[in-house]
């Protein structure tokens, strides 16, 4: 089968906000969605959605304004698969991109195998084996830093397979990344993009924070922290090079703003599912669950930014993924990788649904419209 028709799904509540490009204005406006139309709010909420995001309450804010309405969403969708008129972008712009890696314990597993293998898709298979002979299930809802954890931990190292992965995973401190530049992320409907030095990789679907310079979370949003299993695996100093490459984070479609119909006890307990699918009928779906996170969400968010860390134009956190695909794909032991003209679609119930396809990243046009660019575009409009 064919992958299925591409299409942008919400919830029919929320307060949705997010950025198109305007060929008019040559450059980036604010909008809100009200009853399936994309309304610019540019002028009458802010310029940015930092400034939008600092506000105390947003979702009130945007509630209250008028705005100009830009046409139908479903249009919208149409020109961003297409590539003309007004079209979606990720909705953040100059936040900082963060990500959080192995906050789930049970996704670290993947990790000490990718780094046991040394990036070798071909070994993955055994070390698996290996290690699940020795936690069994004593992974699934375990809390980092806990008494459990550091029981694990000790009979891990009696094993030899202490590794680094082990003690991020369930010691007491989180790993917080740089996944992206500001204005570097894609949106709905766009290419991610693959380093071609890489045979062994996967998408990472995860709930993206967005939070504003106090620290404080104004939201919530779907990312793809697409992800270079062999290039991590064969040094963890390699994690740039496997993270941020062009088009590797895409972020969206919108970001679901905080209010009384959506909030953190909703992120925490999120479900998300992906499905993988190509042209010639591949299909692989899979599933997690934010309730087995090993850390809270806000306790990454205090790890990420506070006395030891500010972030001026706010930040978006990504918190992690629970699903590594492990199911083979063409060699019998060598797991998933990806493949060029793959779709990847990730569905949570509020924040909706991201998709994207998979390509190389020296295929796509070089990124030129970064943080200066916009400060430039919104000054000739006479918004700053």
């Amino acid at each position: 089968m064919p992958p299925t028709p591409p299409s942008l799904t919400l919830p029919e509540d929320g307060c949705f906000v997010g950025r198109i490009w305007h060929p008019e204005l040559r450059g980036p406006s604010l909008v809100c969605l009200r009853d399936g139309a994309a309304i610019d709010i540019t002028t009458a909420a802010a310029p940015t959605m930092r400034d939008l995001l600092e506000l105390e309450t947003p979702a009130d804010h945007v509630t209250a304004i008028t705005g100009t309405r830009l046409g139908d969403l479903q249009q919208i969708v149409d020109n961003t698969l297409s590539g003309t008129g007004v079209h979606l972008l990720a909705p953040n712009d100059l936040q900082a991109v963060k990500a959080c890696s192995v906050t789930f314990a049970r996704s670290m597993v993947e990790r000490v195998i990718e780094e046991r293998a040394a990036g070798d898709p071909a070994q993955s298979e055994a070390i698996r084996a290996q290690i699940s002979g020795v936690i069994g299930d004593s992974l699934r809802n375990i809390k980092a830093g806990s008494d459990k954890a550091a029981e694990v931990k000790e009979a891990l190292c009696d094993m030899g397979l202490w590794s680094q992965y082990v003690g991020v995973g369930i010691g007491p401190d989180a790993e917080v990344f740089s996944k992206a530049q500001p204005m570097a992320s894609v949106c709905w409907g766009a290419r991610v993009g693959l380093h071609p030095v890489s045979a062994w990789n996967n998408p990472e679907p995860e709930i993206v924070l967005a939070c504003a310079s106090t620290a404080e979370v104004k939201g919530a949003s779907l990312g793809n922290d697409v992800n270079l299993r062999d290039v991590e695996g064969r040094s963890a100093l390699l994690l740039g090079k496997a993270k941020d490459n062009t088009a590797s984070c895409a972020i969206g479609p919108f970001i679901r703003l905080f209010d009384d119909s959506f909030g953190m006890q909703d992120v925490r307990h999120a479900q998300l599912d992906k499905v993988i699918e190509e042209l010639e009928g591949y299909r692989l779906d899979g599933h997690s669950a934010m309730t087995e996170i090993s850390r809270d969400p806000l306790d990454l968010v205090a790890q990420t930014c506070g006395g030891h860390h500010q972030y001026p134009d706010g930040f978006m956190l990504f918190l992690g993924k629970l699903f590594a695909p492990t199911q083979d794909r063409d060699v019998p032991g060598e797991g998933f990788t990806h493949k060029t003209g793959d779709i990847v679609t990730i569905r949570s119930a509020k924040p909706g649904s991201l998709r994207n396809e998979v390509a190389l990243s020296p295929d796509f046009a070089p990124w030129t419209f970064g943080a200066s660019h916009l400060m430039r575009n919104l000054a000739l409009r006479g918004l700053l």
